[in-house]
């Protein structure tokens, strides 16, 4: 398997943004088709870590790892584990640290994967193929639970119909294809479906791959990890897709800008009277969205949102889950 062809969205951007110089360490979190880590490496005479945890994903980077060898490192781990792998190594800090959140194209289009309502196969959706898998989920939780992921992960409005729905099919036969979940889905919408700008499956299956993976616990453990992980001036640049990936990253900045007006329960947290100093620096305070020529020439962009930060010398803030809009009810 090589690397396909592969557009990186708001790949200049995101290369302008991390600051990109000779003799610097980047991390790369989300490595995929490997577009962010060659456009890094062939902006200056720098260093990439290269996380992913598809296997599929480190396979295909060996043409990569030829063309720049010493260079670029990889590691098949999850991005929220930059930390404490690259310390171990006796990588104490890095220059910049770039997250692509979401599900890679390589993955959506492989039916074997499981990850689109587009092509029939096994209902799988795991990113690093071990653990249960989203067939295995749907098929042993309760009504409630899937009711309640489909709400929160999905922001699906029919979730206890499509729950009940699940509940009622596997009693025949467990779930077990892409196309089985589909039809299912669009069996709740009923004629309702064809007047929706979105495909009806859309919210179920985005639902269903963040919790077959544990997608926003991991999002929010990385920009954690990050933080610790930058060094003074050192970068971090964030493009998510979709409402809640964007939502969390939001919140992350707005806590570490220490810019919130206070009493919101975003702000940092008071520590013995003090409110701790801004752990990063804003470099912009919109959100940068892509350009309309980048989204015409590839589609996927167009939902795409990047945010962005520089490390201040102040310490590191502790992870707070319900200052990001989160919790463990919710995550696990």
């Amino acid at each position: 398997m090589t690397l396909p062809a592969h557009i990186p969205v708001m790949c200049n951007e995101v290369v302008t943004f991390m600051n990109v110089r000779d003799g610097g360490q980047y991390v790369d979190g989300t490595f995929g088709a490997g577009g962010y880590s060659r456009a890094f490496l062939g902006a200056a005479k720098c260093t990439v870590h290269g996380f992913d945890r598809d296997p599929d994903a480190i396979a295909a980077a060996r043409p990569l790892l030829s063309e720049y060898g010493h260079r670029l490192h990889l590691h098949q781990n999850r991005f929220s584990e930059m930390e404490t792998l690259l310390r171990a190594a006796n990588v104490n800090s890095v220059d910049g640290v770039a997250l692509d959140v979401g599900v890679s194209s390589m993955q959506i289009e492989d039916p074997a994967r499981g990850f689109s309502f587009l092509r029939d196969g096994a209902l799988d959706m795991r990113m690093d193929k071990s653990g249960p898998t989203a067939a295995d989920l749907l098929n042993r939780a309760s009504e409630d639970d899937l009711a309640h992921v489909l709400k929160v992960y999905g922001e699906e409005r029919r979730a206890r119909s499509i729950a009940r729905a699940i509940v009622k099919a596997r009693q025949a036969e467990p779930l077990s294809t892409t196309g089985e979940l589909v039809r299912l889905v669009e069996g709740v919408f009923g004629a309702g479906a064809a007047r929706l700008k979105i495909h009806c499956a859309t919210r179920t299956f985005q639902a269903l791959r963040i919790w077959t993976n544990n997608e926003l616990s991991e999002l929010a453990e990385g920009l954690s990890a990050a933080e610790r992980l930058l060094a003074p001036a050192g970068r971090l640049v964030v493009v998510a897709f979709h409402s809640l990936e964007s939502r969390i990253v939001k919140r992350f900045f707005t806590t570490r800008f220490g810019d919130a007006p206070r009493p919101s329960r975003h702000a940092p947290p008071v520590v013995d009277g003090m409110v701790p100093a801004p752990s990063f620096r804003a470099l912009f305070r919109k959100a940068v969205k892509p350009t309309a020529q980048e989204i015409e020439f590839n589609p996927r962009a167009r939902s795409a949102v990047l945010r962005a930060g520089e490390r201040t010398a102040a310490p590191s803030l502790p992870l707070d889950l319900s200052a990001l809009g989160l919790s463990q009810e919710v995550i696990q």
